[in-house]
């Protein structure tokens, strides 16, 4: 939409297993009074796609998914592209606790809700141990267990089968103290979803802090299941420089939420991250209202948002400066006098 505000002409293509969800959005437009000849729609795969691009040479690019794709882009359009990242996204509940009946349920939210299925999306929860002693975790996994497609708390997941979700669950419980939390199965409650979709139950593992300094274990810490999965792990205050190096670590800069009213504690973290949309407070989130922020990573030159008007000018218009000067100095001295 932003495209279209700024008068392109849209060529638009998702991926091919959620295809036509973005066609009756098109025809919702269409029939909305948006012109026919205004945007294109491919449903195509990734190869052909990659084909018509050289063919077509757009102006500009913008991309949401995987930061494997969006670095071959880059150099298929020759910079000419603007990129949302990967969602692998965090959040650290700080030393003070308070309202935990509904930072659990925020949490679960985030992680959770649409199956997980969000660039915005909880993946990792860095948990102190004041919030663990205040069963932090057994009120999420509550919370995570009681969602169903019954009551419509579930969504199926559109791109992970449940095989590769059991591949990724299956590795990350191979690094040396990691544990199974809650899920770590396919749905077993009667459906009819195809198995080329996943059907799987909210899952979170936790992980020892100390794995993510290991080479060895890290790369499969910070893959995106784009799905309803999450690492957890725990710290103390001796620990926060560890957390930190952590998530200095990450390529992925676009959401994160500090979770705490600790001035102190904040300006640490926030000090020491560069995440493009960081929520904080003790209400602090992962996933919010995106379409009011200026959604996209931080610290990427290619770094795109997608919401605020700044934004839209910023992806979908280019700064340039018409000076007109057409008078002769004889009409210029005439219209002085």
């Amino acid at each position: 939409m932003g495209a279209l505000f700024m008068g392109n002409k849209v060529l638009l293509k998702v991926d091919s297993k959620v295809s036509a969800c973005i066609e009756d959005f098109l025809r919702l437009l269409l029939a909305c009074g948006m012109p026919k000849e205004d945007v294109i729609l491919v449903h195509t795969n990734g190869e052909n796609m990659e084909h018509l691009i050289k063919e077509v040479d757009p102006r500009m690019t913008l991309f949401t998914g995987s930061e494997k794709i969006a670095e071959k882009l880059s150099k298929l359009l020759s910079g000419r592209i603007k990129i949302e990242d990967a969602g692998f996204d965090w959040k650290i509940l700080g030393p003070d606790v308070s309202d935990v009946d509904y930072i659990a349920s925020l949490s679960d939210q985030d992680a959770y809700a649409l199956s997980g299925q969000k660039c915005s999306a909880q993946s990792l929860l860095f948990v102190h141990k004041n919030w663990s002693e205040a069963k932090f975790l057994n009120k999420i996994k509550d919370l995570a267990e009681h969602r169903s497609y019954k009551e419509g708390t579930l969504s199926p997941v559109l791109t992970w089968s449940n095989k590769a979700i059991t591949n990724h669950v299956d590795n990350v419980l191979k690094i040396p103290g990691s544990q199974l939390l809650f899920g770590g199965m396919p749905v077993n409650e009667q459906h009819t979803i195809p198995d080329i979709y996943g059907s799987y139950k909210p899952t979170a593992i936790f992980v020892p802090l100390k794995a993510f300094a290991n080479k060895k274990y890290f790369e499969t810490i910070k893959t995106e299941l784009f799905g309803p999965f999450q690492i957890v792990t725990e710290y103390s205050d001796k620990d926060l420089d560890l957390v930190l190096n952590a998530l200095d670590s990450f390529h992925q800069m676009l959401t994160a939420g500090v979770v705490s009213n600790d001035k102190n504690f904040l300006h640490k973290v926030l000090s020491h991250s560069c995440n493009g949309v960081t929520y904080a407070g003790i209400r602090a989130r992962t996933t919010g209202a995106p379409q009011n922020h200026w959604f996209g990573p931080c610290g990427d030159p290619r770094a795109g948002g997608i919401g605020t008007s700044e934004a839209i000018k910023y992806c979908w218009s280019s700064h340039r400066e018409i000076i007109m000067d057409s008078n002769s100095p004889k009409e210029i001295m005439i219209t002085q006098s």
